[in-house]
This record gives structure tokens, C-alpha cells and sequence, in this order.
């Protein structure tokens, strides 16, 4: 008879325990994202992406330093007393979503003079607002789309999943380097990763930002309808320029959806906004709306 060549015992039963680790650790952390129980990968614990967020924030307070606008200044106390209101819905959201985390940490509102119009959020409830952002916002309504959305994004643990997903390239990045030195193989699966691995879970993380964003202002007794406000005024400045929108790239090239998917999903999203907000026969939202107005002038008067 003749002879069969095999892959030797010591090569295969590696590879074998190795694959079979990494299926495992993979299924392992798999988990339901929040209100749209999209399935994603998440290897951190809250615990770890609550000690990156207060590390993070620490950073940024020295990199804002001299920017950052005095807590009683009249930006500030207003991003405080709507980030409060979303805080609460945010609790009521975690309570009512069992996948969703609200960290147990109190949150921190700081407010930077800067041109550029941008809010984020980093793990542990520390949100950050540019006040370029105001050229935008006009009214709390509006504000609460923005803040809504990025108090989404630690509900629904982004942070986590962009690290988790983050790492798991790193690896089969220097696993091919390991298996092709000249490094061609390594910078085509860079590129690859980029394009359709990290832009399109951002694309769906800022969808579900969005989505949670709106149900959290709607809770809060804010309009939701602002929401398609701000960023209708967001695309319309993007596409300004010469009547073009040469400053915004194709959607599968961007991290956040395009203008035109954002509003179009907003059209989908907000009956069920709406009726949030007009629970009760708006009796509830009606009443904290004019007690949220009666306060504002109390604090205008004692200024």
C-alpha cells in the first residue's frame, strides 16, 4: 500500500487548542445590544471601562485646561440641569432594559470654550460639551437630542465593544505579520478591518445612540422631534459650502451614518418617541414642562 503524508501531531493539536480557544472566548463574550439586541462582541467588564473612562476624563480636564467654563457659568448650569433629567431616564431606561449599563457613578457635565461644535461621552458618566456645539442647539429641547445621544452610547457600552473590537484586529493583525514578514498581508487587513469591520459597527453604534438618544429626551419630557432639528441644521451647514457636500465622506467611508440616513431614520423612530412624550394624554410632560420653564426663571432672577 502507499503512504499518506500527514500534518504532525505537534503542529495540528496547537493550532487545534488554539482555534478552539479563541471560538470559545468569542461566544463567550457575545451579547444583546440595548433596544435593538443587535448581537456584538465585548470582552471588557464595566468595572474596566469605568476605570479607562475616569483615567481618560483626567486627561482631558488637562488637555481643556484653561477652557473649561466655571460651573455657575450660565452654559454649564444649563447642560446640568438637562444632563439631570437624562440621568433619571437613563435609570429608568437601564432598569426597563436588562442589557443596558448605567455605571452607579455620579455624572460629570464640563462645558469647553471652543469653535468646534462637538459633545462626547466617556465611560463612568463623563460628558463633554464644546461650545461650538451652540451654534446648533437653540433651545434645551435640542440639547437634550445632543446629550441624549451620547448618554446613549455608555447605556448601550460602545466604548466597550470599540475596544473589544479594537483588540481582536490588533491580534490577527500581528498574527499575519507573524505569518507574512514583508507586511503586505498585515496592511491589506488593516485597510480590510477599517472598512468593513470598525466603520460599519460605528455606523451602527451612532444608529443606536440615535435611537436610545431620542426614547431618553422623550422620557425626560424633552421634544424629541428636536433631534431632527439639530442635525437637519447640522447637514445644511455641511452642504453649504458651494452647494456641495465635498466636507462630508461616503457613508461607507464614515464613521457616523449620513445626514440623509439620520433624518430618514429619525422619520422611523419617532411615533414611538411621540408617544413617550404624549403619555398620560402629555398631562406628565406638560406639567414638567412648565415647571422645568418656572425654574429657569427662578434661577435667572437669583443671578
Amino acid at each position: 500500500g502507499g503512504t499518506t503524508s500527514t500534518i504532525p501531531t505537534y503542529i495540528w493539536l496547537p493550532i487545534l487548542g488554539v482555534t478552539g480557544g479563541i471560538t470559545y472566548g468569542y461566544v463567550a463574550f457575545l451579547e444583546p445590544a440595548p433596544f435593538t439586541h443587535r448581537t456584538r462582541w465585548i470582552a471588557t467588564t464595566p468595572e474596566q471601562e469605568a476605570q479607562m473612562g475616569d483615567r481618560e476624563y483626567h486627561r482631558m480636564l488637562q488637555q481643556f485646561q484653561g477652557d473649561i467654563l466655571p460651573s455657575d457659568h450660565t452654559a454649564c448650569r444649563t447642560v446640568r440641569r438637562v444632563g439631570e433629567r437624562l440621568r433619571m431616564a437613563s435609570q429608568n431606561f437601564a432598569e426597563s432594559n436588562p442589557t443596558a449599563r448605567l455605571s452607579t457613578a455620579p455624572h460629570t457635565f464640563t462645558v469647553v470654550r471652543s469653535e468646534q461644535a462637538n459633545a462626547f461621552v466617556l465611560p463612568n458618566n463623563h460628558v463633554f460639551v464644546l461650545t461650538g456645539l451652540f451654534r446648533y442647539v437653540k433651545n434645551e429641547d435640542e440639547l437634550a437630542a445632543v446629550l441624549g445621544h451620547e448618554m446613549a452610547h455608555n447605556l448601550a457600552r460602545h466604548a466597550g465593544e470599540k475596544i473589544s473590537g479594537n483588540l481582536v484586529l490588533g491580534m490577527l493583525g500581528r498574527l499575519l505579520y507573524f505569518l507574512d514578514g514583508s507586511g503586505v498581508l498585515s496592511l491589506f487587513f488593516s485597510q480590510f478591518g477599517a472598512l468593513f469591520h470598525e466603520l460599519p459597527n460605528s455606523r451602527e453604534a451612532e444608529c443606536e445612540a440615535d435611537h436610545i438618544g431620542i426614547h431618553l429626551a422623550a422620557e425626560a419630557c424633552y421634544d424629541p422631534r428636536a433631534a431632527k432639528r439639530v442635525f437637519a441644521s447640522m447637514k445644511e451647514e455641511a452642504t453649504s459650502e458651494k452647494g456641495t457636500s465635498q466636507r462630508r465622506p461616503p457613508e461607507f467611508l464614515s464613521t457616523h451614518p449620513s445626514h440623509d440616513h439620520r433624518l430618514s431614520n429619525f422619520d422611523d423612530w419617532m411615533p414611538a418617541a411621540l408617544d413617550i412624550f404624549y403619555s398620560d394624554g402629555g398631562t406628565k410632560c406638560e406639567r414638567v414642562r412648565r415647571d422645568m420653564r418656572a425654574a429657569r426663571i427662578v434661577a435667572v432672577q437669583e443671578r
